[in-house]
Protein backbone atom coordinates (compact mmCIF):
# COMPACT_ATOMS: atom_id res chain seq x y z
CA UNK A 1 0.00 0.00 0.00
CA UNK A 2 1.67 3.32 -0.71
CA UNK A 3 2.10 6.09 1.70
CA UNK A 4 0.24 9.64 1.58
CA UNK A 5 3.77 11.27 0.49
CA UNK A 6 4.51 8.39 -2.30
CA UNK A 7 0.84 9.04 -3.77
CA UNK A 8 1.38 12.63 -3.94
CA UNK A 9 5.23 12.54 -5.33
CA UNK A 10 3.35 10.31 -8.23
CA UNK A 11 0.49 12.95 -8.81
CA UNK A 12 1.39 15.28 -11.83
CA UNK A 13 0.77 18.75 -11.17
CA UNK A 14 -1.07 21.52 -13.44
CA UNK A 15 0.57 24.88 -13.46
CA UNK A 16 -0.96 26.61 -10.80
CA UNK A 17 -2.27 29.16 -13.53
CA UNK A 18 -4.08 26.54 -14.99
CA UNK A 19 -5.63 25.69 -12.01
CA UNK A 20 -6.75 29.76 -11.29
CA UNK A 21 -7.83 29.71 -14.82
CA UNK A 22 -10.78 27.62 -14.63
CA UNK A 23 -12.20 29.70 -11.72
CA UNK A 24 -11.35 32.78 -13.64
CA UNK A 25 -7.99 34.45 -12.38
CA UNK A 26 -6.32 35.50 -14.70
CA UNK A 27 -1.97 35.21 -14.79
CA UNK A 28 -1.16 38.68 -13.62
CA UNK A 29 -3.50 38.46 -10.57
CA UNK A 30 -1.35 35.87 -9.41
CA UNK A 31 2.04 36.24 -7.11
CA UNK A 32 3.68 32.65 -7.91
CA UNK A 33 5.43 30.76 -5.85
CA UNK A 34 6.99 28.22 -8.49
CA UNK A 35 4.48 26.97 -10.65
CA UNK A 36 2.40 25.19 -8.15
CA UNK A 37 1.64 27.73 -5.50
CA UNK A 38 0.37 31.20 -5.64
CA UNK A 39 -1.30 34.27 -3.64
CA UNK A 40 -3.94 36.00 -4.95
CA UNK A 41 -3.65 39.75 -5.71
CA UNK A 42 -5.35 42.37 -3.14
CA UNK A 43 -6.26 44.09 -6.24
CA UNK A 44 -8.17 40.95 -7.68
CA UNK A 45 -9.76 40.00 -4.09
CA UNK A 46 -11.63 43.72 -4.52
CA UNK A 47 -12.52 43.31 -8.09
CA UNK A 48 -14.80 39.85 -7.40
CA UNK A 49 -16.26 41.36 -4.38
CA UNK A 50 -19.55 42.36 -6.26
CA UNK A 51 -20.02 38.45 -7.47
CA UNK A 52 -22.70 36.73 -6.10
CA UNK A 53 -21.49 33.74 -3.09
CA UNK A 54 -21.61 30.71 -3.37
CA UNK A 55 -23.02 27.73 -0.98
CA UNK A 56 -20.60 27.77 1.98
CA UNK A 57 -20.75 23.84 3.46
CA UNK A 58 -18.76 23.17 6.82
CA UNK A 59 -16.79 19.83 6.86
CA UNK A 60 -16.45 19.23 11.02
CA UNK A 61 -16.06 15.26 12.90
CA UNK A 62 -16.73 13.84 15.93
CA UNK A 63 -13.83 14.00 18.32
CA UNK A 64 -10.51 12.70 17.33
CA UNK A 65 -9.66 9.32 18.53
CA UNK A 66 -6.44 7.09 17.53
CA UNK A 67 -8.22 5.46 15.30
CA UNK A 68 -8.37 8.49 13.12
CA UNK A 69 -11.60 10.15 11.50
CA UNK A 70 -10.17 11.91 7.72
CA UNK A 71 -11.99 15.16 8.35
CA UNK A 72 -9.65 16.83 6.18
CA UNK A 73 -9.56 14.13 3.66
CA UNK A 74 -13.15 14.47 3.75
CA UNK A 75 -12.90 17.82 2.50
CA UNK A 76 -10.58 17.20 -0.50
CA UNK A 77 -12.21 14.25 -1.48
CA UNK A 78 -15.70 16.07 -1.59
CA UNK A 79 -14.49 19.07 -3.55
CA UNK A 80 -12.90 16.81 -5.55
CA UNK A 81 -16.52 14.48 -6.28
CA UNK A 82 -17.77 18.00 -6.66
CA UNK A 83 -15.94 18.66 -9.85
CA UNK A 84 -16.52 14.70 -10.72
CA UNK A 85 -20.44 15.46 -11.37
CA UNK A 86 -19.49 19.03 -12.75
CA UNK A 87 -20.14 21.62 -10.24
CA UNK A 88 -17.73 24.58 -9.88
CA UNK A 89 -16.29 23.86 -6.45
CA UNK A 90 -13.43 25.23 -4.66
CA UNK A 91 -11.71 23.77 -1.20
CA UNK A 92 -10.93 26.28 1.70
CA UNK A 93 -8.56 25.00 4.17
CA UNK A 94 -6.19 25.65 7.12
CA UNK A 95 -2.56 25.31 6.87
CA UNK A 96 -0.58 22.96 9.01
CA UNK A 97 1.53 24.07 11.62
CA UNK A 98 5.22 22.33 11.92
CA UNK A 99 4.09 21.42 15.56
CA UNK A 100 2.20 17.81 14.61
CA UNK A 101 4.13 17.82 11.48
CA UNK A 102 7.48 16.97 13.52
CA UNK A 103 5.00 15.55 16.27
CA UNK A 104 2.44 13.01 16.71
CA UNK A 105 -0.57 13.81 14.80
CA UNK A 106 1.22 14.73 11.36
CA UNK A 107 0.19 17.59 8.61
CA UNK A 108 -3.26 18.78 7.17
CA UNK A 109 -3.20 18.23 3.57
CA UNK A 110 -5.60 15.12 3.28
CA UNK A 111 -4.61 11.66 2.89
CA UNK A 112 -4.84 8.96 0.31
CA UNK A 113 -5.83 10.10 -3.27
CA UNK A 114 -7.97 13.04 -1.28
CA UNK A 115 -5.12 15.25 -0.70
CA UNK A 116 -4.26 18.23 -1.87
CA UNK A 117 -0.54 19.08 -3.55
CA UNK A 118 2.56 19.84 -3.17
CA UNK A 119 2.08 17.61 0.03
CA UNK A 120 5.43 18.77 1.22
CA UNK A 121 6.08 22.27 0.68
CA UNK A 122 2.47 22.89 2.55
CA UNK A 123 3.23 20.63 5.51
CA UNK A 124 6.85 22.71 5.79
CA UNK A 125 7.67 26.04 5.33
CA UNK A 126 4.79 26.64 2.22
CA UNK A 127 4.51 30.53 1.46
CA UNK A 128 5.95 31.81 5.10
CA UNK A 129 2.73 32.76 6.05
CA UNK A 130 3.38 31.21 9.54
CA UNK A 131 7.23 32.50 9.92
CA UNK A 132 5.42 35.94 9.33
CA UNK A 133 2.97 35.27 11.93
CA UNK A 134 5.85 34.72 14.21
CA UNK A 135 8.01 37.35 13.51
CA UNK A 136 5.32 39.99 13.75
CA UNK A 137 4.48 38.11 17.32
CA UNK A 138 8.25 38.42 18.50
CA UNK A 139 8.81 41.93 17.04
CA UNK A 140 5.94 43.12 19.15
CA UNK A 141 7.56 41.04 22.14
CA UNK A 142 11.00 42.56 21.34
CA UNK A 143 9.65 46.37 21.64
CA UNK A 144 7.06 45.45 24.63
CA UNK A 145 10.56 44.67 26.25
CA UNK A 146 12.84 47.49 24.97
CA UNK A 147 10.44 49.90 26.35
CA UNK A 148 10.88 48.99 29.92
CA UNK A 149 14.56 48.58 28.95
CA UNK A 150 14.59 52.51 28.29
CA UNK A 151 12.95 54.21 30.72
CA UNK A 152 9.35 52.33 31.08
CA UNK A 153 7.72 55.77 30.09
CA UNK A 154 4.42 54.11 29.54
CA UNK A 155 4.82 52.55 33.34
CA UNK A 156 4.50 48.85 32.35
CA UNK A 157 4.28 46.60 35.34
CA UNK A 158 6.52 43.83 34.31
CA UNK A 159 4.84 41.47 36.83
CA UNK A 160 1.35 41.88 34.35
CA UNK A 161 2.90 41.21 31.00
CA UNK A 162 -0.12 39.41 29.17
CA UNK A 163 2.23 39.31 25.91
CA UNK A 164 3.80 35.81 24.88
CA UNK A 165 6.42 35.21 22.27
CA UNK A 166 5.70 32.15 20.29
CA UNK A 167 7.13 29.47 17.81
CA UNK A 168 5.73 27.18 15.37
CA UNK A 169 7.10 23.87 17.18
CA UNK A 170 6.33 21.92 20.10
CA UNK A 171 8.63 22.46 22.65
CA UNK A 172 7.44 22.15 26.13
CA UNK A 173 10.78 23.88 27.61
CA UNK A 174 10.27 27.10 25.95
CA UNK A 175 7.04 27.51 28.14
CA UNK A 176 8.10 28.99 31.17
CA UNK A 177 11.40 31.08 31.33
CA UNK A 178 13.33 33.99 32.65
CA UNK A 179 14.92 36.24 29.88
CA UNK A 180 16.98 39.55 30.64
CA UNK A 181 19.50 37.52 32.47
CA UNK A 182 23.08 39.02 32.08
CA UNK A 183 24.13 42.65 32.61
CA UNK A 184 22.51 45.98 32.54
CA UNK A 185 22.46 46.14 28.45
CA UNK A 186 21.21 42.77 28.18
CA UNK A 187 17.16 42.97 29.15
CA UNK A 188 15.12 43.64 32.47
CA UNK A 189 15.20 40.07 33.99
CA UNK A 190 11.34 38.52 34.14
CA UNK A 191 9.56 35.44 33.66
CA UNK A 192 8.32 34.93 30.04
CA UNK A 193 6.04 32.42 28.63
CA UNK A 194 5.95 30.96 24.75
CA UNK A 195 2.90 29.90 23.16
CA UNK A 196 2.81 27.78 19.66
CA UNK A 197 2.52 29.76 16.67
CA UNK A 198 -0.52 28.56 15.87
CA UNK A 199 -1.89 29.72 19.29
CA UNK A 200 -0.91 33.45 18.92
CA UNK A 201 -3.28 35.99 18.83
CA UNK A 202 -1.39 37.57 15.39
CA UNK A 203 -2.78 33.98 14.22
CA UNK A 204 -6.17 34.97 14.92
CA UNK A 205 -6.07 38.59 13.94
CA UNK A 206 -4.44 37.02 10.43
CA UNK A 207 -7.52 34.72 10.12
CA UNK A 208 -10.16 37.29 11.28
CA UNK A 209 -9.48 40.36 9.30
CA UNK A 210 -10.78 41.05 6.50
CA UNK A 211 -7.78 43.98 5.21
CA UNK A 212 -5.06 45.77 5.56
CA UNK A 213 -7.05 48.39 7.23
CA UNK A 214 -9.50 46.17 9.26
CA UNK A 215 -5.71 43.86 10.17
CA UNK A 216 -3.86 47.37 11.45
CA UNK A 217 -6.67 48.39 13.33
CA UNK A 218 -7.01 44.43 15.14
CA UNK A 219 -2.99 44.98 15.99
CA UNK A 220 -3.48 48.15 17.49
CA UNK A 221 -6.25 46.69 20.03
CA UNK A 222 -3.69 44.50 21.10
CA UNK A 223 -3.46 44.41 24.88
CA UNK A 224 0.24 43.22 26.14
CA UNK A 225 0.33 44.54 29.58
CA UNK A 226 -1.25 46.64 32.22
CA UNK A 227 0.33 49.42 33.79
CA UNK A 228 0.99 50.50 37.39
CA UNK A 229 -2.66 51.35 38.04
CA UNK A 230 -4.12 48.46 35.71
CA UNK A 231 -5.03 50.11 32.62
CA UNK A 232 -4.53 47.95 29.71
CA UNK A 233 -1.19 48.55 27.23
CA UNK A 234 -1.59 48.33 23.63
CA UNK A 235 0.05 47.55 20.50
CA UNK A 236 -0.79 50.71 19.23
CA UNK A 237 0.79 52.49 22.64
CA UNK A 238 4.03 51.10 21.84
CA UNK A 239 3.90 52.34 18.37
CA UNK A 240 4.26 48.43 17.24
CA UNK A 241 1.62 48.43 14.77
CA UNK A 242 2.89 49.55 11.23
CA UNK A 243 6.25 47.55 11.73
CA UNK A 244 4.14 44.28 12.22
CA UNK A 245 1.73 44.88 9.69
CA UNK A 246 4.78 45.26 7.12
CA UNK A 247 5.48 42.11 8.36
CA UNK A 248 2.12 40.42 7.87
CA UNK A 249 1.66 42.14 4.33
CA UNK A 250 2.12 39.45 1.87
CA UNK A 251 0.95 36.54 4.73
CA UNK A 252 -2.70 38.54 4.92
CA UNK A 253 -2.85 36.97 0.78
CA UNK A 254 -4.76 34.09 0.21
CA UNK A 255 -2.71 30.73 -1.23
CA UNK A 256 -3.89 29.24 -4.00
CA UNK A 257 -2.74 25.08 -4.91
CA UNK A 258 -4.67 22.58 -6.22
CA UNK A 259 -5.67 18.64 -5.05
CA UNK A 260 -4.86 15.77 -6.37
CA UNK A 261 -7.68 16.08 -9.49
CA UNK A 262 -6.63 19.54 -9.82
CA UNK A 263 -9.67 20.80 -7.67
CA UNK A 264 -8.42 24.92 -6.64
CA UNK A 265 -7.94 24.97 -2.91
CA UNK A 266 -7.39 28.54 -0.91
CA UNK A 267 -5.15 27.28 1.99
CA UNK A 268 -4.49 29.91 4.16
CA UNK A 269 -4.26 30.35 7.98
CA UNK A 270 -4.16 27.75 10.76
CA UNK A 271 -5.08 28.23 14.58
CA UNK A 272 -5.45 25.28 16.32
CA UNK A 273 -9.04 24.37 17.37
CA UNK A 274 -8.49 23.23 21.32
CA UNK A 275 -6.16 26.23 21.92
CA UNK A 276 -7.49 29.23 19.52
CA UNK A 277 -10.14 29.44 17.09
CA UNK A 278 -9.64 26.89 14.77
CA UNK A 279 -10.95 27.94 11.12
CA UNK A 280 -8.65 29.24 8.07
CA UNK A 281 -8.95 32.85 7.06
CA UNK A 282 -12.43 34.74 6.52
CA UNK A 283 -10.32 35.99 3.45
CA UNK A 284 -9.72 33.21 1.70
CA UNK A 285 -13.18 31.66 3.08
CA UNK A 286 -14.89 35.11 1.02
CA UNK A 287 -12.82 34.85 -1.33
CA UNK A 288 -13.88 31.37 -2.51
CA UNK A 289 -17.13 32.39 -2.25
CA UNK A 290 -16.62 34.48 -5.36
CA UNK A 291 -15.03 32.09 -7.23
CA UNK A 292 -17.38 29.23 -6.67
CA UNK A 293 -20.84 27.92 -6.79
CA UNK A 294 -19.95 25.62 -4.05
CA UNK A 295 -16.90 26.24 -1.01
CA UNK A 296 -16.17 23.31 1.25
CA UNK A 297 -14.31 24.51 4.29
CA UNK A 298 -13.66 22.64 7.78
CA UNK A 299 -13.27 23.48 11.24
CA UNK A 300 -10.69 21.83 13.44
CA UNK A 301 -10.79 19.00 15.72
CA UNK A 302 -14.24 17.58 16.45
CA UNK A 303 -17.84 19.71 16.20
CA UNK A 304 -17.51 20.85 20.08
CA UNK A 305 -14.50 22.54 19.57
CA UNK A 306 -14.23 23.47 15.68
CA UNK A 307 -17.69 23.87 14.37
CA UNK A 308 -18.77 25.70 17.71
CA UNK A 309 -16.13 28.30 16.78
CA UNK A 310 -17.17 28.52 13.37
CA UNK A 311 -20.19 29.55 13.95
CA UNK A 312 -19.79 31.45 17.16
CA UNK A 313 -16.83 33.17 16.28
CA UNK A 314 -15.90 33.12 12.56
CA UNK A 315 -19.35 33.20 10.94
CA UNK A 316 -20.38 36.12 13.77
CA UNK A 317 -16.60 38.08 12.75
CA UNK A 318 -17.59 37.88 9.23
CA UNK A 319 -21.20 37.26 8.79
CA UNK A 320 -21.04 34.37 7.44
CA UNK A 321 -24.16 31.96 6.74
CA UNK A 322 -23.23 28.04 6.43
CA UNK A 323 -25.44 26.06 3.93
CA UNK A 324 -25.10 22.81 4.97
CA UNK A 325 -22.52 20.89 7.71
CA UNK A 326 -20.92 17.30 6.69
CA UNK A 327 -20.09 15.74 10.17
CA UNK A 328 -17.57 13.08 9.53
CA UNK A 329 -17.06 9.74 11.83
CA UNK A 330 -15.48 5.97 11.05
CA UNK A 331 -16.90 3.25 12.77
CA UNK A 332 -13.52 2.62 13.94
CA UNK A 333 -13.75 5.82 15.96
CA UNK A 334 -16.82 4.99 17.03
CA UNK A 335 -16.47 1.52 18.43
CA UNK A 336 -13.28 2.99 19.94
CA UNK A 337 -15.92 5.44 21.78
CA UNK A 338 -17.55 2.40 22.79
CA UNK A 339 -14.44 0.93 25.27
CA UNK A 340 -12.85 -1.15 22.41
CA UNK A 341 -8.57 -0.86 22.27
CA UNK A 342 -7.51 0.45 19.53
CA UNK A 343 -6.10 -2.93 18.68
CA UNK A 344 -9.17 -4.48 18.54
CA UNK A 345 -11.46 -2.27 16.55
CA UNK A 346 -10.55 -4.12 13.16
CA UNK A 347 -13.32 -6.83 14.50
CA UNK A 348 -17.26 -6.44 14.31
CA UNK A 349 -18.53 -5.12 17.24
CA UNK A 350 -21.99 -4.27 17.06
CA UNK A 351 -22.20 -3.74 21.01
CA UNK A 352 -19.47 -0.93 21.40
CA UNK A 353 -20.95 0.34 17.76
CA UNK A 354 -23.94 0.81 19.82
CA UNK A 355 -21.93 2.37 22.92
CA UNK A 356 -19.75 4.86 21.14
CA UNK A 357 -22.50 6.20 19.14
CA UNK A 358 -23.81 8.16 21.48
CA UNK A 359 -20.79 10.67 20.70
CA UNK A 360 -22.19 11.24 17.37
CA UNK A 361 -25.71 11.48 18.74
CA UNK A 362 -24.55 14.74 20.11
CA UNK A 363 -22.68 16.09 17.74
CA UNK A 364 -25.79 15.98 15.40
CA UNK A 365 -27.85 17.61 18.20
CA UNK A 366 -25.36 20.49 18.48
CA UNK A 367 -25.09 21.21 14.62
CA UNK A 368 -29.19 21.01 14.63
CA UNK A 369 -29.07 23.78 17.62
CA UNK A 370 -27.13 25.99 15.43
CA UNK A 371 -29.75 25.88 12.57
CA UNK A 372 -27.72 23.82 10.22
CA UNK A 373 -28.64 20.85 7.72
CA UNK A 374 -26.26 18.11 8.20
CA UNK A 375 -25.36 14.91 6.28
CA UNK A 376 -22.71 12.40 8.16
CA UNK A 377 -20.41 10.52 6.40
CA UNK A 378 -18.57 7.73 7.59
CA UNK A 379 -15.38 7.54 6.12
CA UNK A 380 -14.82 4.44 4.94
CA UNK A 381 -12.41 1.49 6.39
CA UNK A 382 -11.49 -1.61 4.67
CA UNK A 383 -12.42 -3.70 8.18
CA UNK A 384 -16.65 -1.98 8.19
CA UNK A 385 -18.63 -4.87 7.98
CA UNK A 386 -22.50 -4.32 6.22
CA UNK A 387 -23.66 -4.46 9.22
CA UNK A 388 -22.07 -1.66 10.97
CA UNK A 389 -22.48 0.78 8.37
CA UNK A 390 -26.50 -0.70 7.81
CA UNK A 391 -26.94 0.83 11.74
CA UNK A 392 -24.76 4.18 11.13
CA UNK A 393 -26.89 4.81 8.29
CA UNK A 394 -30.25 3.99 9.90
CA UNK A 395 -29.39 5.92 13.51
CA UNK A 396 -28.40 8.98 11.66
CA UNK A 397 -31.35 8.90 8.84
CA UNK A 398 -33.59 8.45 12.41
CA UNK A 399 -32.63 11.71 13.35
CA UNK A 400 -33.12 13.63 10.36
CA UNK A 401 -29.99 13.77 8.72
CA UNK A 402 -28.78 12.17 5.13
CA UNK A 403 -26.07 9.63 5.21
CA UNK A 404 -23.25 8.72 2.78
CA UNK A 405 -20.20 6.29 2.91
CA UNK A 406 -17.54 8.05 1.79
CA UNK A 407 -14.20 6.03 0.03
CA UNK A 408 -12.55 9.47 -1.04
CA UNK A 409 -9.11 7.93 0.75
CA UNK A 410 -9.07 5.08 -1.84
CA UNK A 411 -10.74 6.05 -4.85
CA UNK A 412 -10.20 9.96 -4.32
CA UNK A 413 -13.30 12.06 -5.79
CA UNK A 414 -14.78 9.32 -7.28
CA UNK A 415 -15.28 7.57 -3.67
CA UNK A 416 -17.41 10.81 -2.42
CA UNK A 417 -19.38 11.19 -5.49
CA UNK A 418 -22.06 9.69 -3.22
CA UNK A 419 -21.54 12.28 -0.48
CA UNK A 420 -21.42 14.96 -2.57
CA UNK A 421 -25.29 14.20 -4.19
CA UNK A 422 -26.55 14.01 -0.44
CA UNK A 423 -25.29 17.31 -0.05
CA UNK A 424 -26.67 18.33 -2.75
CA UNK A 425 -29.54 17.08 -2.63
CA UNK A 426 -29.81 18.58 1.28
CA UNK A 427 -28.67 21.81 -0.10
CA UNK A 428 -31.95 21.59 -2.42
CA UNK A 429 -34.13 20.24 0.10
CA UNK A 430 -33.66 21.97 3.54
CA UNK A 431 -32.75 25.65 4.03
CA UNK A 432 -30.20 26.62 6.50
CA UNK A 433 -31.79 28.36 9.61
CA UNK A 434 -28.60 29.22 10.99
CA UNK A 435 -27.54 30.67 14.73
CA UNK A 436 -25.60 31.57 16.84
CA UNK A 437 -25.38 30.28 20.15
CA UNK A 438 -25.38 33.29 22.26
CA UNK A 439 -26.05 36.55 21.92
CA UNK A 440 -23.39 39.36 22.34
CA UNK A 441 -24.90 41.14 25.17
CA UNK A 442 -24.52 38.06 27.75
CA UNK A 443 -22.45 38.12 30.68
CA UNK A 444 -18.74 35.86 29.84
CA UNK A 445 -20.07 33.47 32.58
CA UNK A 446 -23.34 32.86 30.90
CA UNK A 447 -21.68 32.48 27.58
CA UNK A 448 -19.66 30.23 29.06
CA UNK A 449 -22.25 28.20 30.54
CA UNK A 450 -24.24 27.65 27.12
CA UNK A 451 -20.84 26.32 25.82
CA UNK A 452 -20.43 24.18 28.23
CA UNK A 453 -24.07 22.73 29.15
CA UNK A 454 -25.86 22.85 25.72
CA UNK A 455 -22.42 21.84 23.65
CA UNK A 456 -20.83 19.70 25.82
CA UNK A 457 -22.89 18.66 28.36
CA UNK A 458 -21.32 19.36 31.83
CA UNK A 459 -23.61 20.10 34.66
CA UNK A 460 -21.66 23.14 35.49
CA UNK A 461 -18.46 25.32 35.86
CA UNK A 462 -16.13 26.16 38.58
CA UNK A 463 -13.41 28.67 38.18
CA UNK A 464 -10.31 29.17 40.03
CA UNK A 465 -10.30 32.50 42.11
CA UNK A 466 -7.91 33.87 39.55
CA UNK A 467 -10.15 33.01 36.58
CA UNK A 468 -13.02 34.76 38.67
CA UNK A 469 -10.47 37.74 39.25
CA UNK A 470 -9.88 37.79 35.06
CA UNK A 471 -13.34 37.57 34.44
CA UNK A 472 -14.27 40.20 36.59
CA UNK A 473 -11.78 42.86 35.29
CA UNK A 474 -12.37 42.06 31.87
CA UNK A 475 -16.07 42.56 32.44
CA UNK A 476 -14.99 45.68 33.92
CA UNK A 477 -12.81 46.93 30.85
CA UNK A 478 -15.69 46.97 28.32
CA UNK A 479 -14.58 43.31 27.04
CA UNK A 480 -18.30 41.59 28.30
CA UNK A 481 -20.36 41.25 24.73
CA UNK A 482 -17.09 39.54 22.92
CA UNK A 483 -17.18 35.90 21.55
CA UNK A 484 -15.68 32.83 23.65
CA UNK A 485 -13.39 30.97 22.66
CA UNK A 486 -13.10 27.92 24.86
CA UNK A 487 -9.78 25.99 24.84
CA UNK A 488 -10.43 22.35 26.11
CA UNK A 489 -8.80 19.49 25.08
CA UNK A 490 -10.22 17.99 21.75
CA UNK A 491 -10.17 14.18 23.03
CA UNK A 492 -13.30 14.50 25.02
CA UNK A 493 -16.51 16.42 25.10
CA UNK A 494 -15.53 17.22 28.72
CA UNK A 495 -12.38 18.95 29.97
CA UNK A 496 -10.86 15.38 30.86
CA UNK A 497 -9.28 13.90 27.56
CA UNK A 498 -10.09 9.70 29.73
CA UNK A 499 -14.10 10.49 29.20
CA UNK A 500 -14.90 9.28 25.65
CA UNK A 501 -18.40 8.85 24.39
CA UNK A 502 -20.68 11.26 25.92
CA UNK A 503 -20.60 12.19 29.32
CA UNK A 504 -22.69 14.13 31.29
CA UNK A 505 -23.31 15.84 34.24
CA UNK A 506 -19.62 16.71 34.83
CA UNK A 507 -18.30 19.74 35.90
CA UNK A 508 -16.28 22.04 33.27
CA UNK A 509 -13.05 23.72 34.96
CA UNK A 510 -11.91 27.43 34.19
CA UNK A 511 -8.72 27.90 35.25
CA UNK A 512 -7.48 30.89 33.48
CA UNK A 513 -9.60 33.69 31.32
CA UNK A 514 -7.78 36.36 29.23
CA UNK A 515 -8.75 38.48 26.08
CA UNK A 516 -7.62 38.94 22.57
CA UNK A 517 -8.92 42.23 21.99
CA UNK A 518 -6.96 42.57 18.55
CA UNK A 519 -9.14 38.91 17.37
CA UNK A 520 -12.21 40.32 19.08
CA UNK A 521 -12.54 37.16 21.59
CA UNK A 522 -12.29 35.80 25.12
CA UNK A 523 -10.61 33.28 25.75
CA UNK A 524 -11.09 30.60 28.66
CA UNK A 525 -8.76 27.64 29.33
CA UNK A 526 -9.64 24.82 30.75
CA UNK A 527 -8.39 21.46 32.30
CA UNK A 528 -5.08 20.74 31.37
CA UNK A 529 -4.92 21.81 27.44
CA UNK A 530 -1.50 23.51 26.93
CA UNK A 531 -0.99 26.57 24.49
CA UNK A 532 2.82 25.40 24.12
CA UNK A 533 2.52 21.55 22.97
CA UNK A 534 5.29 19.35 23.92
CA UNK A 535 6.64 16.73 21.49
CA UNK A 536 6.33 12.61 22.37
CA UNK A 537 8.33 10.23 23.50
CA UNK A 538 9.25 9.34 19.70
CA UNK A 539 7.99 12.02 17.60
CA UNK A 540 7.27 12.13 14.10
CA UNK A 541 10.50 14.19 13.67
CA UNK A 542 12.62 10.65 13.95
CA UNK A 543 11.28 9.19 10.57
CA UNK A 544 11.74 12.40 8.46
CA UNK A 545 14.37 12.58 6.10
CA UNK A 546 15.68 13.96 2.61
CA UNK A 547 17.52 12.31 0.60
CA UNK A 548 20.41 13.16 -1.97
CA UNK A 549 18.13 14.45 -5.03
CA UNK A 550 15.77 16.20 -2.39
CA UNK A 551 13.34 13.98 -1.90
CA UNK A 552 11.59 13.93 1.08
CA UNK A 553 10.36 11.08 3.06
CA UNK A 554 8.58 10.07 6.17
CA UNK A 555 5.91 13.09 6.18
CA UNK A 556 2.07 11.91 6.68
Amino acid sequence: MKTDIEIAQEAVLENITDVADRIGIEPEDLELYGRYKAKISDEYIERIQGNPDGKLILVTAINPTPAGEGKTTTSVGLGQAFGKLGKRAVIALREPSLGPCFGIKGGAAGGGYAQVVPMEDLNLHFTGDFHAVTSANNLLAAILDNHIQQGNALHIDPRQIVWKRCLDMNDRALRNVVIGLGGKTDGVVREEHFVITVASEIMAILCLASDMKDLKERLGRIIVAYDDEGVPVTAADLHAVGAMAALLKDAMKPNLIQTLEHTPALVHGGPFANIAHGCNSVRATRTALKLADYVITEAGFGADLGAEKFFDIKCREAGLRPDAAVLVATVRALKYNGGVPKEALSAENMAALQAGIVNLEKHIENLHTFGVPIVVTLNSFVTDTDAEIAYVRKFCEDRGCAFAVSEVWEKGGAGGVELARKVLETLERKESRFKVLYEDDLPLKEKIRKIASEIYGAGGVTYTAAAERQLKKLEELGFGSLPVCMAKTQYSLSDDPTLLGRPTGFMMNVREVYVSAGAGFVVALTGTVMTMPGLPKKPAAYGIDVDENGVITGLF
